[in-house]
């Protein structure tokens, strides 16, 4: 019996690769935290960039708050069982009217885990629709092997790589999953994805937290992650700490190597090292 999602949800989710929209959080607490996440920028005079924007949840109590929130945790358990490991979260923050994209592309390709039972939450912190650029997702796609991608560094991409899908994408079969401020939307490590630029007046702000069971392994080198519910009888991955304050130095020592260790994964096989600025 699921906790927090329906069984008609899970039976969706596992035909179909996603689900939306999912109540993570009420509208009010998903303002007090975009006001944290905006604090922070203004404090630094500059929006959250290059690797702040990766596994911020080692740096800031309020990300860790969205990471560890009760309802993503119940949604994500439905889905994955109740030994559930963070392994990264992602900020994709695209400014209003600006020409940043995400290609499309199966995240499955490249992240080195398996068995590739991971789910990411991709929580709303500010509309997340048409005109703001929101996730597009391709139905089904999960349900085949990895597709063949090619790596193209392009200027506006969001992505690592400015990975994208080497074949065509049948755009009019996509569905846009729009999500309101403290909504969010599940899919699964293989399903085809992509976004368009944000040509709205507003920023949208989304974090997309990746979380897989704890018997999942890295294939692709020694890895980190947080272990955010149930136990790990594993020990695939060394383990991270929550942070205790926003921004110390024991904090920024973790991350940074937590980081260090996300772009050798990502980047293994392409023509850069470096995670873009």
């Amino acid at each position: 019996m699921p906790k927090y999602l329906s069984q008609a949800d899970v039976d969706a989710y596992r035909r179909n690769g996603f689900l939306f929209p999912v109540r993570a959080f009420a509208a009010e607490e998903a303002a007090r935290l975009r006001a944290a996440l905006e604090a922070h920028e203004a404090s630094t005079g500059a929006p959250l960039q290059g690797k702040w924007r990766v596994k911020s949840h080692l740096l800031f109590g309020w990300a860790d708050h969205i990471v560890h929130h009760p309802m993503v945790l119940d949604a994500v358990e439905d889905l994955i069982g109740p030994d559930i490991l963070c392994w990264t979260s992602n900020f994709f923050i695209k400014e209003p009217r600006s020409p940043g994209f995400v290609s499309w592309h199966q995240d499955a390709a490249y992240w080195g885990l398996d068995p590739e039972e991971v789910v990411t939450a991709w929580v709303a912190l500010s509309p997340s629709n048409f005109e703001s650029g929101c996730m597009k997702v391709m139905p089904g796609s999960h349900l085949e092997s990895h597709m063949p991608h090619v790596d193209t560094f392009a200027e506006n991409n969001m992505l690592t790589r400015g990975q994208e899908i080497a074949v065509a994408v049948d755009e009019s079969k996509a569905v846009s999953m729009t999500l309101e401020p403290g909504q969010m939307s599940l899919h699964h490590i293989r399903l085809a994805h992509g976004s368009a630029p944000n040509a709205s007046a507003d920023r949208r702000i989304g974090i997309a937290i990746r979380y897989l069971p704890a018997h999942v392994r890295q294939t692709k080198g020694r890895d980190s992650a947080m272990l955010v519910r149930g136990r790990d009888a594993f020990g695939h991955f060394d383990l991270e700490a929550r942070p205790r304050r926003d921004l110390g130095e024991a904090e920024l020592r973790a991350h940074a190597d937590a980081v260090d260790r996300k772009v050798a994964v990502l980047l293994q096989g392409a023509q850069r090292t470096e995670l873009p600025a």
